[in-house]
């Protein structure tokens, strides 16, 4: 059997995350990778089913992958292979169905390619403990990611996830901890704690712990240079964790804090079970003890109901917080969830417009909060030639370093001089 293989990956930064990680077993046992788009032996979807779309899409890159090698095997992972495994098996040119457990075997599932289509989904509903997944060439080979939380036990109105990822589900302290370890001794500089729902993290584990607790190990222990948090939810950030952050050497001054809706009456359609106050109060608590911190969420435009009055209560309650950047969803109906029954839906044009809106005011924001920044100095990342050298500063903000070569993967202190959008542009403190 040759062994040109291609992947393409659907959906969230955790599918992304497994993607990288299969490729780089892969790559380990001999595979070599070509695009999507080229002629490969094997092609790899991993894909997402947040909605009906996305199921679509993976149903279309099936059926581009047999068009361009009609002997070529197809496998399916991810999300849709988890929730209709027997559905996509029967799709003309599949060869392989691997749940979401399954994805990290995949090199023995591959080798083991029979001609019979076969599918491999175990029941992750009954899984109930978690397992470490790293990932060492993510990020330029700076920034290393351990997924260190699976699963979620939410039940919000427009999502699949907790049936297509299983109950949450963590990582023991000590084997997340021993993860930090192994990256800082391979010369990682940052070290990105990953999850579904990672401010669930220990909730499931006897004794039960915490986030919190997690991070003040790290710290103690001071197994790593630069720490970063993942998403974690408004309700999910006590005034413990806001207080360690603010004094510790090592966690970023960074925060995704979902929001998905400026309005109360939508956010309780949403199940969200939080409200405005709320989001607002941890927000201001962030920023009290954090004046530089980077705080990036979550919007939902065009949930069902929403009404022009609520989408405008959702725009004015962004604009007036003290956010860095947004990442906006239009909304999808995604069969199996409450919002896809939903009386009320909101029209695909009033959606799009919602949707385009608060993404300029996205970059409104972004701006600004980068434009705080010129004058002063920063702590940043290198990471890459692009166009000149880049890195990371600790807060979350790309930096273009002029004049800074042979400085890969060290921290420095840069001087920042400008702005292009969202992007800073600086030369190193040293110099000026």
């Amino acid at each position: 059997m040759t062994k040109r293989i291609a992947i393409t990956t659907l959906g969230c930064k955790i599918n992304q995350f497994e993607s990288a990680a299969m490729t780089e077993a892969l790559e380990q046992d001999g595979y070599s990778f070509v695009p999507f788009s080229e002629t490969a032996d094997i092609y790899v979807i991993n894909s997402c089913t947040v909605t009906a779309k996305t199921d679509a899409e993976s149903r279309r890159l099936i059926r581009r992958a047999t068009r361009m090698n009609p002997e070529a095997r197809v496998v399916i992972t991810g999300c849709y292979a988890q929730m209709a495994g027997d559905e996509l098996l029967k799709l003309p040119g599949v060869n392989l169905i691997l749940g979401n457990s399954e994805k990290k075997d995949i090199v023995g599932f591959i080798k083991g390619l029979k001609d019979e289509p076969q599918a491999v989904v175990s029941d992750i509903s009954q899984q109930r403990t978690g397992e470490r997944t790293q990932l060492e060439s993510f990020a330029e080979h700076t920034r290393a990611f351990l997924q260190v939380q699976n699963g979620c036990d939410a039940r919000c109105a427009y999502c699949i996830v907790p049936y297509a990822r299983g109950a949450s589900r963590s990582v023991a302290p000590q084997e997340a901890l021993d993860g930090m370890a192994a990256f800082a001794a391979k010369g990682f500089q940052e070290i990105v704690l990953t999850g579904i729902h990672l401010g669930a993290y220990g909730l499931d584990l006897a004794p039960p712990t915490d986030l919190l607790s997690l991070m003040q190990q790290a710290e103690q222990q001071g197994l790593v240079r630069r720490l970063r948090i993942g998403s974690v939810e408004p309700t999910e950030v006590p005034a413990e964790m806001i207080a360690f952050m603010a004094g510790s050497r090592i966690v970023c001054p960074h925060l995704h804090l979902p929001l998905q809706a400026g309005s109360d009456g939508v956010l309780a359609r949403m199940n969200r079970g939080y409200d405005t106050a709320l989001f607002r109060s941890v927000v201001q608590d962030l920023v009290a003890a954090m004046p530089d911190v980077s705080i990036g969420s979550d919007v939902i435009a065009g949930f069902p109901g929403e009404t022009d009055r609520e989408f405008q209560e959702t725009y004015s309650f962004i604009e007036s917080l003290p956010l860095a950047y947004l990442h906006v969803f239009p909304f999808s109906q995604r069969p199996g969830t409450p919002a896809a029954t939903m009386a009320a839906q909101v029209q695909p044009r009033v959606i799009k417009e919602r949707a385009e809106a608060l993404r300029i005011l996205s970059e409104k924001k972004k701006a600004e909060y980068a434009a705080r920044f010129v004058g002063r100095e920063l702590q940043v990342l290198v990471q890459k030639d692009e166009g000149g050298r880049k890195g990371l500063s600790r807060n979350y903000l790309p930096v273009l370093i002029e004049e800074c070569e042979g400085l890969v993967n060290q921290e420095v202190g840069v001087l920042i001089t400008g702005t292009n959008g969202g992007e800073l542009i600086g030369k190193l403190a040293a110099a000026r």
